[in-house]
């Protein structure tokens, strides 16, 4: 079963590239006393993903975190290095974190992965948006499609905010 608006985030440890090399994070921490938000991909370097998911969030990172937003989290089922490399082609800056799911666990744990196997890919993540507030999702926006981003984009976010 899917996680819903009103649900806590499970605990999961994600990993983020930092000047260390790839860290955990709980999403305890992640989550905790912020108001966060979250979007999800099938995977980094893929067409959708990075001709419009990602750069929208990117485009508009000012304005989400101008509405009282502390982070804004592009979370995959990959590794943080892949993530890492990803944000920097991107030139995500500090305006969009990306973070590992490498196992898919949060995934997994939220109802929100589908076997890409079919493609060679695996376990993935379906393609969705969600605000988070102290590690309660208050909104989710989960596309029909996956090769769109357009309920689950930047722009549907703002106007949740």
């Amino acid at each position: 079963m899917a996680i819903s608006v009103g649900d806590r985030i499970p605990d999961a440890t994600l990993t983020i590239m930092t000047e260390n090399g790839p860290t955990p994070v709980a999403t305890a921490d992640m989550f905790a006393g912020k108001k966060v938000v979250v979007f999800a991909l099938p995977g980094a370097f893929t067409p959708t993903c990075s001709n419009q998911h990602l750069p929208g969030f990117i485009q508009h990172a000012d304005e989400i975190k101008g509405k009282g937003v502390d982070s804004i989290v592009c979370l995959s089922v990959n590794d943080a290095f892949v993530m890492d490399a990803w944000g920097k082609a991107q030139s995500a800056g500090d305006k969009v974190q990306m973070v590992g799911d490498g196992n898919g666990d949060l995934t997994k744990a939220m109802g929100l992965d589908f076997d890409g196997s079919g493609f060679g890919m695996g376990t993935r993540s379906l393609r969705y948006s969600m605000l988070v507030e102290d590690g309660v999702v208050k909104s989710l926006n989960q596309e029909a499609n996956p090769g769109e981003a357009k309920a689950s984009g930047a722009e549907t976010m703002l106007g949740q905010l």
